[in-house]
């Protein structure tokens, strides 16, 4: 233990004090130019704003997200452009929009429109063994449809049975906890960074060894959920509330069934921009993977631009085919999407310095143990996009010289310590509403649906005090 906490101190300390440079050129041969840590200021300042003014101005920020995401953006750009020029700048710019944005938010998009047009209704009413219920169920479905997928799927039923309950916001964050994030871990399905092990040569179904960390994960957060869950229903009853049901029973309807296949759609449309790149027919003669030319070395590929067809496709024809009382049924609002869009632009342009640097300084922490893996992939995808994290982390591992272990075109990685990069990137995006890609929509479909869910820094809080003691037994019994 006094090593582990050794070693978080050190990461901690090092991130906040060291003057890391990244390297910006690709061949030993080019110069290296430096990113100074004072550029991830911008990152900063856009999570304080995402933190603190929907506490203390919710009006004005509500009505003025676009202004301080261009604001932020500009500070960072600007800068940036004046260090390493307008055409490092554009493309830095461009690469981050077309290549991560771009299919994050189309993704998003298509599964917030084909589920807002599936409706669950019945006499089912959201007590502490339902609400176990549908929680293991969404982990369970999140590796096979993703985390996002099932997610979207899960929320408004969740939401809708426990309507009648005062206290229910950690329904909601426990929903988080397990359906947006660790509940992925099981197939390269369930969430990017483990997509991205599978285009490096892991066996498709290798993540099914994670089933033992993520059962136990589940068996504790599950347990901590019933009791508070009882507790608050208990209160609930106390003053008088009771479900709006005209008799008991366990009778429930799933309206809107046929748009499942269009979200299968999606799921095969992400499969297969993980796969086509491979494929000698979407490659140049040099191995690149053929597309569209941007700008400068930037380019939509023929994957990504199948990929968003398909998706797209899906949602028109879920629209078309479902019938607008189910929307209604459902809530069904653009602004959770709209919101998510808007922020996420400014997330995305404004933590590229902070992946240069843990790109180009990833090599250099360190880290050679596995429980080391785990914190530190964990610690930075709790802030910054998990799969380029875990990437850093898998090629730091394969760099490492080791001779026994799983096979990847990166290197040799041990079995444990793959183990510990996979559950630190997908687990420990749980840590913050911005971890993971469904965790910020969660939270505006709960808000637009009457839940009153934690601030930023509120939601910090309930992740210190569940989530962490959690990843430590982890810690101690899968990774040391």
């Amino acid at each position: 233990m006094k090593r582990l906490i050794g070693f978080c101190g050190s990461l901690g300390l090092m991130l906040l004090s060291n003057p890391i440079t990244a390297l910006a050129a690709e061949q030993e041969s080019e110069a290296a130019a430096t990113v100074p840590l004072w550029m991830c200021i911008p990152f900063a300042g856009l999570l304080l704003c995402i933190a603190i003014l929907p506490l203390v101005k919710a009006e004005w920020w509500e009505a003025h997200q676009p202004l301080a995401v261009v604001f932020w953006s500009l500070l960072f750009i600007i800068p940036f452009a004046a260090v390493f020029g307008a055409g490092k700048a554009t493309e830095t710019v461009l690469e981050c929009m077309i290549n991560d944005y771009l299919t994050f938010i189309i993704l998003l998009f298509g599964l917030f429109c084909v589920s807002g047009n599936i409706t669950m209704s019945g006499d089912l009413a959201g007590s502490p063994r339902v609400n176990v219920g549908l929680l293991a169920l969404g982990t369970i479905l999140s590796s096979w449809i993703g985390t996002t997928g099932a997610s979207m799927l899960m929320v408004r039923p969740v939401i809708k049975m426990n309507a009648w309950r005062k206290k229910k916001r950690h329904i909601i964050i426990f929903f988080i906890f397990l359906v947006s994030n660790i509940g992925g871990c099981l197939t390269p399905i369930g969430d990017p960074p483990l997509l991205m092990g599978f285009m490096r040569g892991i066996p498709f179904f290798w993540s099914l060894n994670l089933a033992p960390v993520l059962l136990f994960n589940m068996v504790v957060l599950l347990t901590i959920f019933y009791f508070i869950d009882l507790r608050a229903y208990r209160q609930d009853i106390a003053v008088g509330l009771k479900p709006d049901i005209s008799k008991p029973g366990t009778e429930v309807k799933l309206r809107g069934a046929h748009n499942l296949l269009f979200l299968i759609m999606i799921v095969a449309a992400v499969i297969l921009s993980g796969t086509l790149p491979s494929l000698p027919a979407f490659q140049d003669a040099a191995g690149d993977v053929l597309g569209i030319r941007i700008f400068g070395e930037v380019k939509l590929t023929y994957p990504a631009i199948i990929e968003i067809m398909i998706i797209l496709l899906a949602a028109f024809l879920s629209f078309k085919t479902t019938k607008a009382e189910i929307r209604r049924e459902n809530h069904f609002t653009w602004g959770a999407i709209q919101e998510v869009a808007v922020l996420f632009v400014g997330i995305f342009i404004t933590m590229q310095p902070a992946l240069m640097i843990l790109k180009a300084n990833g090599a250099n922490l360190g880290i050679t143990e596995p429980f080391e893996m785990f914190w530190a992939a964990g610690f930075l995808s709790s802030f910054l996009d998990n799969t380029p994290t875990y990437l850093v982390f898998l090629t730091t591992a394969g760099s490492l010289g080791f001779t026994e272990g799983m096979t990847t075109v990166l290197g040799t990685v041990p079995m444990q310590m793959l183990m510990a990069i996979s559950c630190g990137a997908v687990f420990m995006g749980a840590n913050t509403y911005i971890g993971n890609a469904p965790n910020f929509m969660v939270k505006s479909i709960a808000d637009e649906n009457g839940v009153n869910m934690p601030s930023f820094f509120g939601y910090l809080l309930w992740s210190l005090s569940i989530l962490v003691p959690v990843f430590v037994l982890d810690t101690l019994l899968f990774f040391l």
